[in-house]
């Protein structure tokens, strides 16, 4: 029996977030973690929107809409993060 699209997403989320635990004490460089730990962020949020809240099914105008906004948010998360570390 094969697994549908909700248990593979759900498996995936488990999965980047027990990376996202082990992260911090595997790379020791703090803007490469920030990076990695953020990267794993916009990679759930936009498993969630897609998969959770249905957006798979929905307009290319929206789903584009979402993962942007998802991206903007990650980046500038990212770059709070990059001139806290370089102060």
């Amino acid at each position: 029996m094969m697994p549908d699209r909700l248990d593979l997403t759900w498996i995936v989320l488990v999965g980047l977030a027990l990376a996202t635990v082990l992260v911090p004490s595997l790379v020791t460089r703090p803007l490469l973690g920030n990076a990695l730990l953020l990267t794993f962020a916009a990679l759930k949020g936009r498993r969630i929107v897609l998969d959770f809240l249905d957006l798979r099914a929905a307009p290319a105008l929206w789903r584009g809409l979402v993962s942007a906004w998802v991206v903007i948010v990650v980046l500038f998360a990212w770059s709070v993060s990059a001139v806290v570390a370089l102060i």
